[in-house]
């Protein structure tokens, strides 16, 4: 029989299939249906910095500093009221999940600072979370701010809610470190348990009609994966900490390359708000058609084997996978 368990932050999971945080994970409904239909874990849906700091206003502070010198840019910043899920119902929201299914329940943090997270880390916790993962959401725009205050920045957090929580934790992380490799080795020592790869960071269009910010949420393609598999797969065998996908994991392909980079698990949220919650069995059903089709008998087997830890140079090794694929398109364009 086809074994799919994988182990995840400590925690043993019947298979990689993880749904990552939105607003589906907030109905315990759709969390029910979630594990009947397959999904081993699920990440809530994120507690915002904003949302602990709403009651002292410092956000609306912050934000609408300067604003009116241009009354476009009003539309950029939301009304601090309007969170659908304060902490409180956060909390309680997660003890009442862990009640209504059976499998893991990773409490979710956004934010940019230590501040109110430490509380809030241990107040998850205490409702029964299995796990924690940081959603670091932080762009850097002043140009002041150098890429040591940033690192900094994101250590400290992971150090400081570390020591204060006994469940695992795991950071998800943006990629644009300029040295990826490094930063996480330094998250790992500074006692990650797991790294989310990657958080996509959402730009807003602009209406010129009426002059307005606009959102505008465009949902993941299997194409995004790439740079997931290909930063995966140079981290494995590196660090300690699990690597997890996240963004473009469509098919049981992507999870099967997801797999074989050496992530622990794959989670997805645009295939199940673009094909419904029932996609989590089709995935599995072709996980297991595949692991069968091609002799695999268990998720373990094939972790990491498209890694990059027996390659000597890993740099040496994109390079030549960089050069290898524009030669094959000027060969292709000459024809």
């Amino acid at each position: 029989m086809t074994d799919l368990s994988t182990r995840y932050l400590g925690l043993t999971l019947k298979n990689p299939l993880v749904v990552s945080p939105s607003p589906l994970n907030e109905d315990l409904d759709n969390l029910r249906r979630m594990e009947d239909l397959g999904a081993s874990a699920v990440v809530m849906h994120s507690l915002f910095e904003e949302q602990i700091n709403v009651e002292s206003n410092d956000l609306d502070r912050f934000l609408s500093h300067g604003a009116d010198s241009f009354a476009e840019a009003l539309s950029y910043f939301p009304d601090a009221q309007t969170y659908h899920m304060g902490p409180e119902d956060y909390l309680e929201h997660v003890r009442k999940a862990k009640q209504a299914i059976g499998i893991p329940i990773v409490g979710s943090l956004n934010g940019v600072s230590t501040g109110g997270w430490i509380r809030y880390a241990k107040m998850i916790e205490e409702a029964g979370a299995d796990a924690l993962e940081l959603n670091v959401y932080y762009i850097p725009t002043d140009p002041e701010i150098s890429s040591t205050q940033v690192e900094k920045m994101y250590i400290d957090l992971v150090r400081d809610i570390k020591a204060t929580l006994k469940i695992p934790v795991a950071v998800k992380l943006g990629p644009y470190f300029s040295a990826m490799a490094n930063m996480a080795k330094r998250l790992d020592e500074a006692g990650a348990s797991a790294l989310v790869l990657f958080n996509r960071f959402y730009q807003p269009d602009f209406d010129l009609e009426l002059l307005e910010v606009v959102p505008n949420l465009v949902l993941s393609t299997s194409h995004e994966l790439r740079l997931r598999l290909c930063w995966v797969a140079i981290l494995y065998g590196c660090i300690k900490a699990d690597l997890a996908v996240t963004g473009g994991v469509h098919t049981p392909e992507d999870v099967i390359k997801s797999m074989m980079a050496g992530a622990r698990v794959a989670m997805m949220t645009s295939a199940l708000l673009s094909r419904g919650l029932g996609h989590l069995a089709t995935l599995r059903t072709g996980i297991v058609q595949w692991m069968e089709e091609h002799e695999y008998a268990s998720i373990r087997q094939m972790q990491g084997s498209m890694s990059q830890k027996s390659v000597a140079e890993p740099a040496a090794f994109v390079r030549a996978n960089y050069m290898r694929v524009l030669r094959s398109y000027t060969l292709k364009g000459s024809r």
